[in-house]
């Protein structure tokens, strides 16, 4: 699926094989997967300040270290858990970022535990159907929105971290709550379908 296609959104480099990957196969593709919400919110929030690619790299590191982002096990993480985690080269060693991703497993849990799903929680902010953007080029999508504005503060509201409305943006992005594909990269129409 990563052999040329076609034109491609700008930010991907075809010199960059998990990048490549990363937006032919799932950026932009809607998730109904709860484990899959958790690994987006876990990266994206260990993003904030680096670039994706520095993510992806650790991808790997993240799914060992996260016990393959299973939000049950990382709420019972303990300090000694976390000490450990700050000293694990296979991923990004910001204790703040480490201690974030298990106080939001546990309040991922609770809104499991209300909503049935966070998956059923999360895209009731754009009425469960993805948002279809139309840019032309990359300057024109946008960093936030109405809708990354209202779920980062509801998120906040429920004890989660570094869930700025930007990376709530890249959350949603990511899991196809809003195709910002460029309208001439070969993945737009692919995800439409999808949608």
């Amino acid at each position: 699926m990563t052999a040329t296609r076609g034109k491609r959104c700008s930010w991907v480099s075809i010199d960059n094989p998990l990048m490549l990957q990363y937006h032919d196969r799932e950026w932009g593709v809607p998730v109904h997967d709860d484990r899959k919400h958790f690994e987006f919110l876990v990266l994206e929030a260990a993003q904030a300040g680096l670039s994706w690619s520095i993510v992806l790299k650790k991808r790997e590191g993240y799914r060992r270290a996260f016990s393959q982002f299973d939000p049950q096990k990382v709420s019972r993480y303990t300090k000694a858990r976390v000490q450990k985690l700050v000293a694990d080269p296979a991923i990004i060693r910001n204790r703040m970022k480490i201690e974030s991703a298990v106080r939001n497993a546990r309040a991922f849990l609770a809104i499991q535990d209300e909503f049935g799903s966070f998956d059923a929680y999360c895209w009731r902010f754009v009425d469960g159907c993805p948002r279809l953007n139309r840019w032309k080029t990359m300057t024109r999508i946008p960093a936030t929105s109405r809708e990354s504005d209202a779920f980062s503060k509801d998120l906040k509201r429920r004890g989660f971290s570094f869930v700025g409305s930007t990376v709530v943006y890249a959350h949603m992005q990511a899991v196809g709550m809003v195709n910002d594909h460029l309208v001439d990269c070969f993945r737009y129409r692919e995800i439409q379908r999808l949608e």
